[in-house]
């Protein structure tokens, strides 16, 4: 084939993507790269190394939550006890630390192992008296929100030790650069073996797989993202342990979600109830799982919201850290409808949130225009979710 022929076959080739709603992260990253440009535009300290530190440690606790939310998507339905329950897991840390003097490792597990626990009730209620998802959670959003109140006593608030392990998730960095550069090459080799390795055992099955080009362009596109990452945060305090361990969830969830059963059970579940118990997905426990995963990592955010103020308040659960984790898992790509997203839609769509605030917060705008045009993006978001989905459903009709 030559290069012409080459050229018209992916020309045709994207042109079938975009009319089935294949574009994948691309307009994300557009709408990111346009974000950041305005910005740096009308204010030029917007990507200076200082504000971007503080973007990468103030998009980790909404991101962890929009993880979970992620997992709850893809089977179609919705979890609206994140936010109460991140604030919940805070204010029990705070609780069994501060008042009743409990290590802070121990009292970390407690809080966690509670919001697994809480997903896990969520998720029987919903899987086995089918109460809708919906009302389940409205319902643990009210309760857990009391429930935070409560241990947080008359002052509405804990505060904890700002030299603790829960303080350092948010104040630590890592400023070597050996450590840092090194962790950045370890990365992207390990992305190619895997890559190269995985090309490989699918061209010996016989099953379709990346060009060679492509993952090694791929690879390149990495290098420079995660080279130019640590260069930039290097020039401030270095390279945070939140981003670190936000980023390890994320691949971590993503493996989980493309390379295992389970994972393929989620997205099976996501395509149709029925279709998935017939071919013999366990419906209930699948179900169930999904909200024990959006519970555990919504109290990982809590903690993580709790260690950017060192202390417990109201403010860690509030409704805009639901509204916001929602909305990240949306905008990034995650479909409202189910069966299609990843866990990397929970970045995308967090940096894009909080880009948006940052730069309204540098230009001094006002939260309520900052919400106006939050609220624009998301429903842009909504838009091309529904028309994605409904042009394939259109040709099968036809």
């Amino acid at each position: 084939m030559n290069i012409t022929s080459r050229l018209v076959a992916g020309a045709g080739a994207a042109r079938r993507r975009v009319r089935e709603g294949g574009l994948g992260p691309a307009p994300v990253l557009l709408a990111l790269v346009v974000t950041w440009v305005v910005f740096q535009s009308l204010n030029d300290h917007f990507l200076s190394p200082r504000n971007l530190s503080v973007l990468s440690v103030d998009i980790v606790g909404t991101g962890m939550v929009a993880v979970g939310i992620v997992f709850v998507l893809l089977i179609g339905e919705i979890d609206l006890s994140v936010g109460s329950l991140a604030g919940l897991a805070g204010a029990l840390f705070a609780a069994l630390n501060v008042n009743l003097g409990m290590t802070e490792w121990l009292a970390v597990v407690i809080a966690v192992i509670c919001g697994t626990a809480i997903g896990a009730l969520h998720g029987f209620l919903f899987a086995r008296f089918r109460v809708p998802a919906f009302v389940v959670t409205l319902a643990g959003l009210l309760a857990w929100s009391g429930l935070m109140l409560y241990l947080l006593g008359p002052d509405s608030s804990i505060h904890f030790s700002e030299d603790g392990l829960v303080a350092t998730l948010t104040s630590r960095y890592f400023s070597t650069p050996v450590l840092t550069y090194g962790l950045a090459t370890l990365c992207t080799a390990a992305y190619l073996l895997v890559s190269l390795r995985d090309r490989s055992r699918r061209a010996g099955a016989g099953m379709p797989c990346r060009p060679v080009g492509e993952i090694w362009v791929r690879t390149v596109l990495l290098a420079a993202i995660a080279f130019a990452t640590v260069s930039v945060l290097g020039r401030f305090e270095g390279l945070p342990l939140a981003l670190l361990i936000f980023l390890g969830v994320i691949v971590a969830s993503d493996l989980l979600l493309r390379r295992t059963p389970y994972g393929r059970q989620v997205l099976a579940l996501g395509g149709g109830a029925e279709a998935a118990r017939r071919a013999g997905v366990d419906v209930t426990r699948v179900r169930i799982s999904v909200f024990m995963v959006s519970g555990t990592l919504a109290a990982v955010g809590g903690l993580f919201v709790a260690s950017r103020f060192t202390s417990a308040s109201p403010v860690s659960g509030s409704g805009m850290l639901l509204i916001n984790a929602v909305a990240a898992a949306v905008i990034g790509g995650t479909s409202l409808f189910g069966g299609r997203g990843s866990t990397w839609s929970a970045l995308l769509g967090v940096l894009i949130i909080q880009s948006i605030a940052s730069g309204m917060a540098l230009l001094g705008v006002e939260t309520a225009v900052q919400f106006m045009i939050t609220g624009g993006v998301l429903i842009t978001a909504v838009i091309f979710d529904s028309l994605a989905r409904r042009t394939p459903e259109s040709r099968g009709r036809a």
